[in-house]
C-alpha cells in the first residue's frame, strides 16, 4: 500500500520511538521531507499526497541509518545552524544549538557597524565564524583547524554561503601562524569532554563524531590550558574571546584565563540554564 506524508511521517515516528532515539517526532519530519522532496508544510496542508515507491525506499534507508544512531546530520548532510545551512560530514562535529549561545554572545559584545576581525579556533565546519559573518557583513574572519578534512568541509560551506570574500581557512594547529595583537574577537568550541567520559556518551557522538574534537584530556581541560595564553597573545587590546565550555567547567576555565592575564571574565549559561560559555577582554 502506498504510504501519504501523513501516515509515512507516523511509521517514521513509531520506528525511532523503537529504536529509543531522542527526538523521534522531529528526526521523522526531517528525513521525510528530505525523502519526498516536501516541506513542513507540505505535511501539513497536504498530508494525503502519496509517496512514489522511491521515496519510500529512501525514507527506509534513511530509518535503518537512524536506527543505528546515525546522526540525522550526517544522513542528509546538513545541518541547519543560527541562521544559516551547513554541509555536515563524520569529519566535523555537527552544529548544536548550545553553541548558538557562543554566537549569541559574540554578537552582543561587538560594535554590529564596525570592521571586526575574527579568529575562530578549531573551525570544523564552520559552524561559529559564518553564522556571524552571515549576522554582520562589515566583519570579516579566519578559520583554523588541524584536520585537513575539516577544513575541506568548511571550504564548501564557505562557498555555499558566498562568504569567500569574507572568510579565510588556515590549516593550522590552534594560534600557530597567527601574528600577535591580530583579531578584534576570538571564537573557540575546544574538545572539552574527558577522555574516560567519551565512551560513555550516546552512540551519535562517540562512534559517529570525531575523537579529536571531542577529546579533552584526562580532565577535558587540556585545549584551554594550551589556549588561554594564545588567545590573549593574538587579541588586540580590549579584544573579546568566547570559549564554549563543559557544563561543569565554568569556574576551572574562567580561571585559566584570569591567571593568562584577562582582563575581565564572566560564565554564560545556554536555554537549559548550564554553564556553556566563558567570554571576556584581553586587558586594554
Amino acid at each position: 500500500m502506498t504510504l501519504t506524508l501523513v501516515q509515512a511521517w507516523a511509521q517514521a515516528r513509531r520506528r525511532l520511538e523503537a529504536a529509543k532515539v531522542d527526538a523521534p517526532v522531529i528526526d521523522a519530519r526531517l528525513m521525510l521531507e528530505a525523502a519526498a522532496g516536501a516541506s513542513r508544510t507540505d505535511i501539513v496542508t497536504d498530508p494525503h499526497r502519496a509517496l512514489t515507491p522511491e521515496q519510500e525506499q529512501t525514507l527506509d534507508g534513511f530509518l535503518t541509518r537512524r536506527e543505528a544512531r546515525e546522526p540525522v546530520s550526517h544522513i542528509l548532510g546538513r545541518k541547519g545552524f543560527w541562521t544559516v545551512e551547513l554541509k555536515v560530514t563524520r569529519d566535523v562535529l555537527t552544529p548544536r544549538p548550545d553553541t548558538e549561545t557562543l554566537v549569541d554572545a559574540l554578537l552582543k559584545s561587538l560594535p554590529g557597524d564596525q570592521p571586526i576581525r575574527i579568529l575562530d579556533l578549531g573551525v570544523g565546519s564552520g559552524a561559529i565564524l559564518l553564522a556571524l559573518l552571515a549576522e554582520r557583513p562589515l566583519w570579516t574572519g579566519v578559520g583554523v583547524d588541524i584536520s585537513p578534512e575539516a577544513l575541506a568541509v568548511a571550504r564548501e560551506n564557505v562557498a555555499l554561503l558566498k562568504l569567500e570574500d569574507r572568510a579565510s581557512l588556515v590549516h593550522a594547529s590552534w594560534t600557530e601562524g597567527q601574528p600577535d595583537a591580530a583579531f578584534d574577537a576570538v571564537a573557540a568550541n575546544p574538545p572539552y569532554i574527558p577522555s574516560g567520559d567519551i565512551a560513555g556518551l550516546d552512540p551519535e557522538v562517540s562512534v559517529h563524531e570525531p575523537r579529536l574534537a571531542l577529546d579533552g584530556g584526562p580532565d577535558g581541560l587540556d585545549a584551554y590550558r594550551l589556549l588561554a595564553p594564545e588567545v590573549l597573545r593574538v587579541l588586540k587590546p580590549g579584544g573579546v574571546f568566547a570559549l564554549e565550555i563543559g557544563h561543569d567547567q565554568g569556574e576551572a576555565v574562567d580561571a585559566l584565563m584570569k591567571q593568562a592575564g584577562a582582563g575581565f571574565c564572566r560564565v554564560i549559561s545556554d536555554l537549559g540554564t548550564r554553564d556553556r560559555v566563558v567570554i571576556g577582554r584581553a586587558q586594554a
